[in-house]
């Protein structure tokens, strides 16, 4: 592999998983960032972390705003719901063609890794990771349907939809794999099944309880929050699910995500945007949230001193950014990719 040249990237960069604003020298030396120095005379950029997409389907890209209504049985729901069977008819030209162009569109809005729960079985697995080849994106894939075996994890719809289950999850541990459930999509009824089994992180938690959300916080379980998805699914319409301030106030991790890629697009600015206003969440938690899933990667995308370097700059001069008084919540709010001048994504490429 050759060595990449070291470089200099200065602005306004938000260091940590605080988001503390510095103005600052970054230096990255083949793909790791080895120091940051403050510089009072930085240029008027902005350098934040990263974007990591904590839950997607990627595949249902196909199906895109198909126009179909229904619920979440009738929708998503394996395996018979509308996506499955799109799934099933679509050709594995279209599949792979169709991932790789939300890829794409995930990387030039600062996306630098997802976590997709893969349909499919071990094609499903073989197809993104041919969708993903050459991008500048780590794609962390929990199979499902024996796709687990070859992927990084074990992806679980919910504890009521899948027999065997136990087998299933012991064969992935010792196969040190990881393990995500859907849970408290639909209600609460499948969580505590779900946190039995100690998984890496848990999908929606949109009706869990007091009770179940406190055992995440004792736990340290991450809960990944896919507001729009839930709101387009009828499963919400309400502030209160998933309870955004509870888990807050109970200390747990929570990490952004948009789910199916036929309802909800993969690019994280709207997702952002939605949970900071229907929500009321503070903008500062929501960019946190849709960074710290990264950790999945093996290297969070928190700008620090050792870590790998995936971040991207914005040119806030491109617009009427450059009037902000709070880079992060224009970040947050305002959708402000299109000032993206550079990416840095420096994560494992297939």
């Amino acid at each position: 592999m050759l060595k990449k040249s070291p470089q200099i990237l200065s602005g306004l960069a938000l260091v940590g998983e605080e988001l503390a604003p510095l103005k600052a020298d970054i230096l990255i030396d083949n793909g790791t960032i080895t120091a940051i120095d403050e510089n009072s005379r930085a240029p008027p950029l902005w350098i934040c972390p990263a974007l990591f997409n904590a839950h997607t389907h990627l595949g249902d890209t196909i199906a895109m705003d198909c126009g179909a209504t229904g619920d979440l049985v009738s929708l998503v729901t394996p395996p018979d719901g509308l996506k499955h069977r799109l799934l099933r008819a679509a050709s594995r030209a279209d599949l792979v063609a169709g991932m790789r162009a939300s890829l794409q569109g995930m990387i030039t809005s600062g996306v630098a890794g997802c976590a997709d729960f893969r349909e499919g079985g071990a094609d499903g697995v073989t197809a993104l990771r041919e969708a993903a080849d050459g991008l500048p994106l780590k794609t962390c894939i929990f199979g499902r349907e024996g796709g687990e075996r070859i992927a990084d994890g074990l992806g679980v719809s919910s504890t009521r939809d899948i027999s065997g289950l136990e087998q299933m999850v012991s064969a992935a541990r010792r196969a040190g794999k990881k393990l995500a459930f859907h849970a408290g999509e639909r209600d609460s009824r499948d969580v505590d099944d779900a946190l039995a089994f100690d998984p890496d992180f848990i999908v929606h938690g949109t009706h869990a309880t007091k009770r179940q959300l406190r055992l995440c916080a004792e736990k340290e379980i991450p809960v990944v929050l896919c507001p729009r998805s839930n709101w387009t699914l009828g499963v919400t319409s309400s502030s209160r699910k998933p309870p955004v301030r509870l888990m807050e106030e109970l200390g747990c991790t929570f990490w952004l995500g948009t789910d199916n890629a036929m309802l909800v697009p993969p690019e994280l600015s709207g997702e952002m945007a939605f949970l900071s206003t229907v929500y009321q969440t503070h903008p500062a938690s929501v960019l946190r949230a849709a960074i710290a899933g990264s950790i999945l990667t093996g290297s969070p995308f928190f700008i620090k001193e050792g870590a790998r370097a995936n971040l991207m700059v914005l040119d806030p001069g491109k617009n009427a950014l450059k009037f902000s008084r709070d880079p992060v919540a224009s970040i947050t709010k305002r959708a402000p990719f299109p000032s993206i001048c550079t990416n840095v994504f420096n994560s494992n490429i297939q």
